[in-house]
């Protein structure tokens, strides 16, 4: 079975300058999807202040990232990165399970 997620090194130190800067402790941060945009999903990410029940649990370093169980089928076997170019930075979604994006790459559908 593939991971639910891999994440890279450059994603990794991301989470934890934005964890480092928000002022209050977290448990880590949560990713999922919702319905959105041109293409039918986009993916969310935001402070998660405590694990729930149903979440799913990566680790990187000692990074605690959560994955909304409502995304896992969506999220299996994706890589997150970061990355950074002249004009733009942000987390880079790589994912497998995707069958098109729309022209402004802000959603997807599977």
């Amino acid at each position: 079975m593939s991971a639910i997620l891999t994440i890279t090194p450059a994603a990794v130190a991301q989470i934890k300058t934005l964890l480092e800067v928000r002022g209050k402790p977290a448990y880590g941060i949560r990713i999922g999807t919702k319905t959105k945009g041109c293409n039918g999903m986009t993916y969310t990410l935001e402070y998660a202040d405590a694990k729930n029940a149903l979440d799913e649990e990566v680790e990187a370093e000692d990074l605690k990232v959560l994955v909304d169980p409502r995304a896992i089928l969506f999220l299996l076997g994706t890589e997150m990165d970061f990355q950074t170019n002249e004009l733009t930075s942000g987390f880079v979604f790589t994912n497998p399970n995707e069958k098109g994006r729309c022209g402004c790459g802000e959603s997807f559908h599977v």
